[in-house]
């Protein structure tokens, strides 16, 4: 079976890439393109991994992130993000992300490497 990946980023040419790609690894893809339309999906369904974005419209990374954490969620969550201070990869990894990529240094093609390595 088919991995499955929920990518919550709302930059939809970034999100458009990373599912084309991911698919093309042989992953299942579902896009939410804001933290409120992530947690719902979340809520229903259950992924392998999730790609997300801390600055997203209605709720932002770090509060879906707080959420999951509440509700005892083992879904790994990969933050990517063009947020690059240290206090914020502390803070996201503190909440329960495995991983911080910072965008504007790493090319899709390695977001997917990464993911491949850790589903």
């Amino acid at each position: 079976m088919a991995k499955s990946v929920l990518i919550c980023e709302d930059e939809r040419a970034i999100s458009k890439a990373l599912q084309l790609k991911l698919q093309k690894s042989g992953f299942e893809v579902e896009q939410a393109f804001d933290g409120e339309a992530a947690l719902s999906i979340l809520e229903k369904k259950s992924f392998d991994i999730v790609l997300l974005d801390l600055l997203m419209p209605k709720v932002d990374g770090f509060a879906v992130l707080e959420a999951l954490k509440e509700k005892g969620s083992k879904v790994k969550v990969v933050v990517t993000s063009n947020l690059s201070q240290d206090e914020d990869k502390k803070r996201a990894t503190d909440l329960g992300a495995i991983g911080y990529l910072v965008k504007a240094d790493t090319p899709i093609s390695k977001i997917v490497e990464y993911i491949v390595k850790n589903t």
